[in-house]
Formats: C-alpha cells, sequence, structure tokens
C-alpha cells in the first residue's frame, strides 16, 4: 500500500476484510523520504499504529524501497525494515541496446568482473546457443549479440546488487529479511531473456530474492493506467512469469502500479504467478481529492507549489504530464 501521508494505513487495513492479500504497509523510497522531509520512523511508526488502532493481526509488510547504498540498507534495517528493493538503475547500461558490437565487446571488458567472480568466456559458455525450456513452447536460446548486450547493459548492475546483498548477509545475518531486485525505472525494455539473464546470474551469485521488477513494454506512469497495447503486455507478462518459475517462482513486481485497472485484469485473467503491485499513489490521489473537496485554499497551495516544482522533480520518475496544460489556482474555480 505505502501511506505517503501517515494517515491511510488504518483505511488500507480495513479494505483488507474479506480477503487474504499480504499488505505492505510502510514502504517508501529514500527519494521520498528526502523529497517529503519524512525519516523512516516516521513511516513504520504510522503503520504500527494503524496496526494497533485497527486491532489487526495478520502480520504486514515494511518495504524499504529503492535503496541505492550500503548506506541506506542501514538507516533502513535501523529502522525495522524486513524487504529491501535494491534499485541498481545508475549501473543500467541502457544505451547496450544500440551498441556496435565492436564496441560492446570493448566496454564489456570494463565490467566489474572481480564483484561479478566471473569472466566474459565462462558467461559465453554458460548461455551461448544453450538451450533454456521454459515449458509450454517458450525456449530461450540465446545468440551472442543478444548476451553480448545484456552482459553490458545489466552486468554493472548485477555486481552493485551482489554487494548490496553481501553487506546485508554479512551485517545483519541475526535480522530477517528478504529483497526485491528493480529494473524498472530505466529507459529500454526488460526482454524476457534479460530478465532470465539477470535471474540466472543472481542465482549464481546466491543472492536470493523474492521479487523482481521489470522494466515492463508499454508504459507505467504514476498514477494512471497502462498506456499500451494490454494483448501485447498480457503475452510478455506470462514470458516473465514463466522465467520467474523457472527459477523458484519468486514474485513479479510491478512499481507505479497505482490505477493500472487494465493491468490487474489481464494479469488476473492468466490466473498464473504471484505479483508484488506497488500502489501508494492511489491513497495519495485520493487524499488530494478528500483535501480539494474539503479544503479548496489548501489545494490551491499544493497545485500552485506542485506547478513550480514538476519541471525539475519529473527529472528522476517515469512521466510524461505536460505542465502547460495545468494552470495557475486562481485560474479555476472552488466547483
Amino acid at each position: 500500500f505505502g501511506d505517503r501521508i501517515g494517515l491511510a494505513n488504518s483505511a488500507h487495513l480495513r479494505s483488507l476484510n474479506g480477503n487474504d492479500f499480504k499488505p505492505v504497509l510502510a514502504q517508501q523510497s529514500i527519494r521520498e523520504l528526502t523529497r517529503t522531509g519524512r525519516i523512516p520512523a516516521d513511516v513504520m511508526c504510522a503503520a504500527v499504529w494503524a496496526v494497533f488502532q485497527e486491532g489487526y493481526k495478520n502480520g504486514f509488510g515494511a518495504d524499504a524501497d529503492h535503496l541505492k547504498t550500503t548506506q541506506d540498507i542501514d538507516l533502513m534495517i535501523e529502522n525495522g525494515f524486513t524487504m529491501f528493493t535494491f534499485d541498481p538503475g545508475e549501473h543500467v547500461i541502457n544505451e547496450a541496446d544500440n551498441f556496435p558490437l565492436n564496441e560492446l565487446t570493448e566496454k564489456i571488458k570494463q565490467l566489474p568482473w572481480q564483484s561479478l567472480n566471473d569472466d566474459f568466456n565462462s558467461v559465453l559458455k554458460r548461455y551461448e546457443h544453450v538451450s533454456f525450456n521454459l515449458g509450454e513452447g517458450f525456449e530461450i536460446i540465446p545468440s551472442r549479440e543478444e548476451i553480448l548486450r545484456a552482459l553490458l547493459k545489466y552486468g554493472g548492475a548485477i555486481a552493485h546488487i551482489n554487494n548490496l546483498y553481501k553487506h546485508l548477509v554479512n551485517n545483519y545475518s541475526d535480522k530477517p529479511f528478504e529483497v526485491e531486485v528493480s529494473v524498472d525505472e530505466t529507459e529500454s525494455v526488460t526482454t524476457p531473456f534479460e530478465h532470465f539473464f539477470i535471474a540466472s546470474e543472481l542465482y549464481r551469485l546466491k543472492v536470493r530474492i523474492i521479487s523482481l521488477a521489470p522494466r515492463f513494454i508499454g508504459e507505467f506512469e504514476k498514477g494512471i493506467d497502462y498506456k499500451g497495447d494490454i494483448e501485447i503486455f498480457k503475452k510478455e507478462y506470462l514470458k516473465h512469469v514463466k522465467v520467474s518459475e523457472y527459477f523458484g517462482s519468486y514474485k513479479i513486481s510491478l512499481h507505479s502500479g497505482s490505477d493500472k485497472f487494465g493491468v490487474y485484469k489481464a494479469i488476473g485473467s492468466l490466473k498464473r504467478g504471484y505479483t508484488h503491485v506497488k500502489t501508494a499513489g492511489t491513497s495519495y490521489l485520493e487524499a488530494l481529492r478528500v483535501v480539494a473537496a474539503v479544503e479548496p485554499e489548501l489545494f490551491r497551495e499544493i497545485l500552485d507549489f506542485s506547478r513550480d516544482l514538476y519541471v525539475t522533480e519529473k527529472e528522476s520518475y517515469h512521466v510524461s504530464a505536460d505542465i502547460k496544460k495545468v494552470f495557475s489556482s486562481k485560474d479555476y474555480s472552488n466547483e
């Protein structure tokens, strides 16, 4: 769920009546904590208070979202978080999709091979023209070019994930923890083979994950429905599910999952696999709706403040809204 204002978790818990969803109540990224002036303790305390207030006894998750450094891990584990979403996006080389082959080969030499506990020839031996049967007619037989592009694109990210995971294991083995890997905030789509490659390499490095967030085909923007061909998404999603099943059925994670009603329906129709949906944006948008109805002057302040920051803030989010279509608050009535 995620609760950006510290007031929504009680409603989240009440919404669970009559179903068996497993809620993640405490969830916020380091990026958003910094921008909103919150600290991890604020997020955890709001969740715990709601649990006591509602008399909820079925357990809840606490997701330290989009962690990039070992310092991030230390901060969040000190505040009781038990799920850690590693974000290696800064180490993904999106341009690998388009580099000529000779340039790929040269750049691959610069990968952090020591952190990968690997070498180039060993990678080729594991994957080149090897048949991986994922069932139901879905077979992956990667070519050398596919391997080179996946290796350069995600090699540094895999090394970074491995380093973060080792820090967690070496320093906090006495604490319960789960790890999700997120490569969704990248410019290019994660192909089924690239997903397979990431999962396979993490498995080789003994990095145990409970969920993985690929960059899906189409557009997953904040707080709006999916933009793209839902039938194509459905076919690709099924391939990603089969990859996860091959490695033990970890969850496929949908980041920016708020209000993706077309996606929910498509995934539900498959009746297959496990899904982790992140929907913090929905509660925040509903809170804004309440503010607009009850305290319109406060909403005007929020609107103008947000308009002034939008151009800067959108740089680190996957959004395409045109701010020119949103006017100053003085141009709107209270109706």
